[in-house]
């Protein structure tokens, strides 16, 4: 009977999470619902006003909602997972929109910009299509340094700048936990879309949510084991070893003040 309640009460913590990032992400979802079905109608120019719309929206609403949604699921992974659902989510949806924001128009940027360039490579330059493949890619680890981003935006006091170059300096640097994760949230969105359309409404953001930041609360302990194992070495007088998985050093990421757990669960380990 207990471990049934437990999983219920895990159903709850997920369902209602993923609701409340769906309700405050409404406009992005709107369009990009409207685009799905002119697109099935063959109506191009329909189409790319509904890229323009959720690109314009995207900001104002599926970043900010998002990273609320990431900061109930960092209070779970850092063992606070008795936190209020509603009062967290809002909380941090209000504070952390004016960064979120701010962090979704600079990506929002580097998309557009990074997407025509890659079309037009592809397309009206096929001399020079290597330059469209290395676009490609780029624009590749620029969606996937999204999870670290919002993990960051969740955890960490820092300006929007650091926030978005330490978000892609930490995916190119450890990539591996970012592989995991893009992998595991490709194949719950996988099953979303064509196997059980429930599990968009009431889990795969949150279920998403809670993954990438558990891999990234992982690398962030091994970063913060190394800078004390170096320090250690480094009072004792010896010369600080290197990891030899080729750990990413601590001061190669701006580290800032990490945001504090209600219930002082600031250290704990997922």
């Amino acid at each position: 009977m207990g471990g049934f309640y437990r999983i219920s009460e895990w159903i709850m913590r997920f369902s209602v999470t993923n609701v409340l990032w769906l309700l405050c992400s409404a406009p992005f979802f709107f369009f990009l619902l409207v685009k799905l079905m002119v697109m099935q109608q063959n109506m191009l120019n329909e189409s790319i006003t509904m890229n323009w719309m959720m690109g314009i929206s995207a900001p104002f609403t599926l970043f900010p909602a998002t990273a609320a949604m990431f900061s109930v699921g960092r209070k779970w992974v850092m063992g606070d997972t008795d936190v209020k659902l509603l009062k967290t989510f809002f909380k941090s949806y209000k504070e952390n929109y004016k960064q979120a924001m701010v962090g979704g128009i600079f990506y929002t940027l580097l998309f557009v910009i990074m997407y025509v360039d890659y079309t037009v490579y592809m397309t009206q330059l096929k001399s020079m299509q290597i330059i469209g493949f290395v676009m490609l890619g780029l624009l590749i680890v620029l969606f996937v340094s999204l999870f670290n981003f919002f993990s960051m935006v969740a955890h960490y006091h820092m300006k929007t700048v650091q926030l978005v170059k330490n978000s892609i300096l930490l995916t190119l640097l450890r990539p591996f936990r970012i592989i995991m994760t893009t992998v595991v949230s490709g194949a719950i969105l996988y099953f979303s879309l064509f196997k059980w359309p429930f599990l968009l409404i009431f889990f795969a953001g949150s279920v998403i949510a809670y993954y990438a930041f558990f891999n990234f609360y992982a690398v962030y302990q091994k970063m913060q084991d190394q800078h004390q194992r170096m320090q250690e070495q480094e009072e004792a007088g010896e010369e600080p070893e290197k990891d030899a998985d080729t750990e990413v050093p601590f001061d190669e990421v701006d580290h800032a003040p990490v945001k504090e757990l209600e219930d002082g669960n600031r250290y704990s380990r997922p």
